[in-house]
């Protein structure tokens, strides 16, 4: 435990200036621990603390916060009704949602991301489970550091088209000094006979607004969809996806049978992957432990599906904190099938989709909306 301490406190030597954080929750416990948290991280100080949104947003032109952490259930101004309030006074801050675990509270946290909210974050149901979640504490910081820093350096997500796969082996983005520019591999000219979606931070906007791109194709095709989240969210998200793209869209039920026009959201807590019997394909919800420290995994999705459509598997990658996926999409690539991936400009966190890219494993790089 004090090893791990030690790791969340550890400030990272090259940030100009602390992130400046607010905290807008109700709960006196809470602000206070998150205060300290937060301070004990080192690269992030805390700009103002607030027990409802009314304060926030009276507070906010002041305090100038690179994050907010917001709760959402509070008096007087709750959190979705301070949101846009927030933003019309401050439109570059990073608002990160805070929300216990409902299926009430997983509806509006998905409405906050709507409404520009950047991320969402779920506490625990109690301060009793709060003050000893080393996972809740480690979610906070990185998300804070990650999200903090981006703010801090104006790269704020571009919203434009994603780039066809031209099939021609050529550099498309040059990554920074001392990095080699990006190659993408040939496409391959084959029917995709499955969508795979691999997403974290940012990623139910990016999701909603892919498919809403490719609406028409994925009719013919099943959508899988590995979006890390806690349980209950992705049953909303599954729900949210449906009613904006009028098809058919559920959380992935264990044994249910992989059909065209459909879209499986993974369950939050496990892990969703595929099994052929005979002729049809067949989902299979796994309870295997977290890898790389997610549930689901990206990695075992892709990976699952990789071996049961070989090089009929079109995968792509959205934003998202880490590296989860670079394994599955290695599979998807080696098995005969093409991977496509969003760039850094329109990303909100461009780690997972970053990773591939420079790997080399992409067919195209580029961002979502035409």
């Amino acid at each position: 435990m004090t090893e791990l301490v030690s790791a969340l406190s550890r400030r990272p030597a090259s940030h100009p200036r602390r992130i400046r954080v607010m905290i807008v929750d109700d709960a006196v416990v809470v602000r206070g621990l998150l205060s300290r948290w937060l301070t004990e991280a080192g690269d992030i100080e805390i700009a103002s603390t607030h027990r409802t949104g009314a304060e926030a947003v009276d507070a906010i032109d002041f305090v100038k916060p690179d994050v907010i952490l917001l709760d959402i259930e509070m008096p007087d101004m709750d959190g979705i009704a301070a949101l846009p309030l927030l933003l019309k006074k401050r439109p570059s801050t990073t608002v990160i949602v805070a929300s216990t675990l409902t299926t009430r509270n997983a509806d509006i946290s998905l409405r906050c991301l709507d409404l520009g909210a950047t991320d969402y974050i779920a506490k625990p149901s109690t301060n009793r489970d709060v003050t000893f979640s080393v996972d809740f504490r480690r979610d906070i910081i990185d998300k804070i550091r990650t999200l903090g820093q981006r703010t801090m350096l104006g790269h704020l997500p571009q919203r434009r088209g994603l780039a066809d796969a031209t099939g021609v082996e050529r550099p498309v983005q040059a990554l920074g000094p001392g990095e080699s520019t990006i190659v993408l591999r040939p496409f391959i000219r084959i029917v995709p006979r499955v969508l795979v979606i691999g997403a974290s931070t940012g990623g139910p906007n990016a999701v909603t607004a892919l498919l809403k791109l490719c609406r028409p194709a994925i009719e013919r095709v099943p959508v899988i969809i590995a979006q890390h989240m806690p349980t209950m969210f992705t049953a909303m998200f599954a729900d949210h996806l449906g009613r904006q793209l009028g098809l058919p869209s559920q959380e992935a039920k264990d044994g249910a049978l992989i059909e065209p026009g459909r879209i499986y959201v993974a369950p939050g807590g496990k892990h969703l992957c595929a099994r052929r019997e005979a002729s049809a394909a067949h989902i299979v919800i796994d309870d295997a432990p977290a890898e790389n420290f997610c549930k689901p995994s990206v990695d075992i999705t892709m990976s699952s599906f990789s071996t049961v459509y070989g090089s009929g598997a079109l995968a792509i990658m959205l934003t998202g904190m880490g590296s989860d996926g670079l394994r599955g999409a290695s599979e998807i690539v080696e098995n005969g099938g093409n991977l496509l991936a969003q760039d850094e400009a329109s990303s909100v966190v461009w780690g997972m989709p970053g990773v591939v890219a420079k790997r080399g494993l992409c067919a195209a790089v580029g961002p979502i909306e035409t």
